[in-house]
């Protein structure tokens, strides 16, 4: 199956063309969020062309109304650094370009304007055939940055980090971008490259440099930001203060002005020239680094790997507000990171990643962050597998492709990576390893060691893995419940919706849906026999700090005659409605829908005497640990079991353990048909000494062992004893009988 691209697509309908044309003939797009269009427009003439759509953002670039071209032939077509005059190379400052004649200085200026308004509104080129825009700072970063190669390579993947930055700057409702990115990306040298660049045009403003450790940001400082600071052309450097090359702080003096035909034939001192005042430092790693600062730019490198006592997020939660000025943005900071284990800083960098989902938004228009995630997958960034034109070789060519220095690339990057995942199949945690550095999804990027879980991660990898290369649409449907013509305690239909809560991967046949027993006036599941749920409930509709845990319910079939799918989890559902109430009629719905009882937790009954007050106390199982004289009174009135007993939590684990051995992972020449990736996350992180927080696992674990309930039924001890009947026996030995 040949590799789909995903990172962006390019809306052309987005905004109606009628519209662009309009605008764009008067110049009338301005540069920012556009709320009537809900687009971030990134251009700065005032016309708009393409808008994509990267990782939920919607963003419009500027219009192609000339476009560069190497050569007329599109196989000659790519990324070509333009050379340095040699007659500007030998001026190292702005004073020793104004000890020249006007007359040599004039010869310069078209070259010098061009190479600022490629600053200002970025550069189109052709690339193998198609007009490509690279935004104002990535050309920046390939024209004159030096890196540790020389001059860094053109890649699409860049491209697309730069055009989502460049909206992250534009957009006012956001404080920056969170990336998550794999092992040698380019991201210091880029962040490194932005410093520079913004630090040279801005005035009174302050750049900071933090990283996983004082010394690993001392060394971006040192190695990245100061190089290509001193390697600028003398048109883009301000005069900078102190040492050529310094350790903690890059002080920028005189500033890098636009050139004009009045400043060619200015013949201003340098004292009279008004200086920039802007520096560029770093700091320790620290939760308050920063702290009571304002900033222009925070870079932010490492971030997924800040290790206690330090804490990213604690940081992120000083360093934000050194980006603003009451609520008007006034600094953006560039984060990206791989992510090291769960426990290793990498389960803090993971709630931040996810708190700048696009998607999620606040009243404010803001994410709960204030920042917009990217993840660009490792097969766009891979080095070796890019080709001449910067794009990344994802299958194994029929003749080999070139990559920009001219080495043959005769494999794909997803062929290669898999040959990696396959040889480290029997090192768990080498395997995770290499995932979380080279990561295809976030959740390869956020996987975890294996020697803490409870469970065979191996098992639970293995399924999760092969979730994500089947087609997750044609095997789990999300939907809601709902009674027949909005008629309760009737039929149950199942209405697919995509912002349905319940997620699904089998439906019963017509003949066994809403089978309902009534015995003495009391509802009973006709499909006992072949299913049962599990439900991990909740009392109280809200929390003091919103953050309540969800209710879950899971549902799972049993091995039965009928014509069902065996041990099979066939339903996830893991939320929290606006009520209690809402909660409880979808489990109901789903309970009467599939005709299956539920055992659920009573230390929390709402949900139990829910059910009891609507006629369905027939659908709640009694603990299967005991029989039933042996249950306390609200035991027999409601059902349900406890979640404190020792041996319910060793059992529930168990249950657990049991059904992952046996049906999740690779089953000899295929795979488990669990399809529930949340669940199977849950289990992977699952602590039985602290399992509150594993909605899902305890909301499975109880439909497993409903499914097994013979396992726990309870064994009496039969005790022998001898009753004496009154009846003597004798020994009629001898002459007399004797008594025995």
């Amino acid at each position: 199956m040949a590799y789909q691209q995903t990172l962006y697509k390019i809306l052309d309908d987005h905004i109606k063309q009628k519209v662009i044309d309009r605008m764009n003939r008067y110049n009338k797009w301005e540069y920012g969020y556009n709320e009537e269009h809900d687009v971030v427009v990134i251009s700065k003439t005032g016309k708009i062309g393409e808008v994509y759509e990267i990782q939920n953002l919607k963003i419009a670039l500027p219009l192609c109304e000339k476009a560069h071209k190497r050569s007329s032939k599109k196989e000659e077509q790519y990324w070509e650094v333009f050379e340095y005059p040699k007659e500007l190379k030998q001026i190292k400052t702005v004073f020793d370009w104004k000890t020249y004649p006007d007359e040599f200085k004039e010869n310069w200026y078209e070259y010098i304007d061009e190479e600022f308004k490629r600053r200002e509104e970025g550069f189109w080129f052709y690339n193998k055939g198609l007009p490509t825009y690279i935004t104002g700072t990535h050309y920046m970063y390939l024209q004159w940055s030096k890196i540790d190669i020389g001059k860094p390579d053109f890649r699409e993947s860049n491209r697309l980090f730069y055009i989502f930055w460049d909206a992250c700057r534009a957009d006012d409702r956001c404080y920056g971008m969170s990336y998550l990115k794999n092992r040698r990306s380019g991201f210091s040298f880029m962040a490194s490259g932005e410093c520079v660049n913004m630090a040279t045009i801005s005035t009174d403003a302050r750049f900071g440099i933090l990283s996983k450790s004082g010394a690993d940001a001392k060394k971006m400082f040192t190695d990245k930001v100061v190089p290509i600071s001193v390697n600028y052309p003398f048109f883009f450097k301000p005069t900078q203060d102190g040492m050529d090359r310094p350790k903690t702080e890059l002080a920028y003096r005189v500033p890098a002005s636009k050139f004009t035909r009045r400043s060619i034939i200015s013949t201003d001192k340098p004292e009279d020239i008004t200086g920039l005042d802007t520096t560029i430092d770093w700091k320790n790693t620290g939760d308050n680094a920063y702290d009571g600062e304002k900033l222009k730019l925070l870079v932010h490198d490492e971030s997924g790997k800040w290790e206690r006592p330090n804490n990213i997020l604690n940081n992120w939660r000083v360093t934000k507000t050194t980006l603003r000025l009451g609520s008007r943005i006034v600094g953006k900071c560039m984060m990206g990171s791989t992510s090291n284990a769960l426990d290793k800083g990498g389960d803090n960098f993971k709630n931040l990643y996810y708190d700048s989902d696009v998607k999620k938004r606040n009243g404010n228009g803001q994410t709960r962050s204030g920042l917009y995630s990217l993840f660009i997958p490792m097969e766009w960034n891979y080095e070796g597998y890019i080709d001449m034109y910067g794009l990344p070789v994802f299958e194994t060519p029929k003749t080999p492709s070139k990559s920009p220095d001219g080495q043959l690339i005769k494999i794909g990057v997803i062929d290669y990576w898999n040959n990696e995942v396959d040889g480290l199949k029997q090192d768990q945690d080498g395997l995770n390893e290499f995932y979380r550095q080279f990561p295809r999804t976030e959740q390869h990027a956020f996987r975890d060691e294996t020697k803490q879980s409870l469970f065979n991660l191996t098992k639970i990898y293995e399924q999760i893995d092969y979730n994500e290369e089947v087609k997750m649409s044609a095997l789990v449907t999300k939907g809601s419940f709902q009674w027949k013509n909005g008629i309760k305690d009737t039929n149950v239909e199942f209405m697919p919706n995509n912002n349905g809560r319940f997620k699904i991967s089998w439906i019963p046949e017509i003949n066994l849906q809403n089978r309902i027993i009534v015995k003495n006036g009391i509802k009973y599941p006709g499909n006992e026999h072949v299913g049962a749920f599990g439900c991990d409930s909740y009392d109280i509709s809200g929390t003091v700090d919103r953050l309540g845990s969800n209710g879950a319910l899971h549902g799972v079939t049993k091995f039965s005659m009928e014509n069902v799918p065996p041990n099979r989890v066939f339903l996830e559902y893991v939320a929290r409605p606006q009520t209690a109430e809402i909660f409880f009629e979808d489990v109901l719905m789903a309970l009467v829908f599939y005709g299956m009882p539920i055992l659920c937790e009573n230390n929390k009954p709402r949900l139990l005497y829910y059910l009891k007050r609507r006629g369905y106390r027939g659908y709640s199982m009694n603990r299967p640990d005991k029989v039933y004289n042996k249950l306390s009174v609200t035991e027999k009135e409601i059902g349900g079991i406890p979640n404190s007993s020792e041996d319910i939590k060793q059992a529930h684990a168990a249950a657990i353990e049991s059904y992952i051995e046996n049906y999740v992972g690779l089953l000899s020449d295929t795979h488990g048909d669990m399809y529930f990736q949340r669940t199977l996350e849950d289990w992977a992180k699952f602590d039985i000494n602290n399992r509150t927080k594993f909605d899902a696992s305890i909301s499975s674990g109880l439909a497993l062992m409903a499914c097994n309930k013979n396992l726990y039924k309870p064994t009496q001890e039969r005790k022998i004893k001898s009753i004496d009947l009154g009846i003597k026996r004798y020994d009629n030995k001898g002459v007399r009988s004797q008594i025995i």
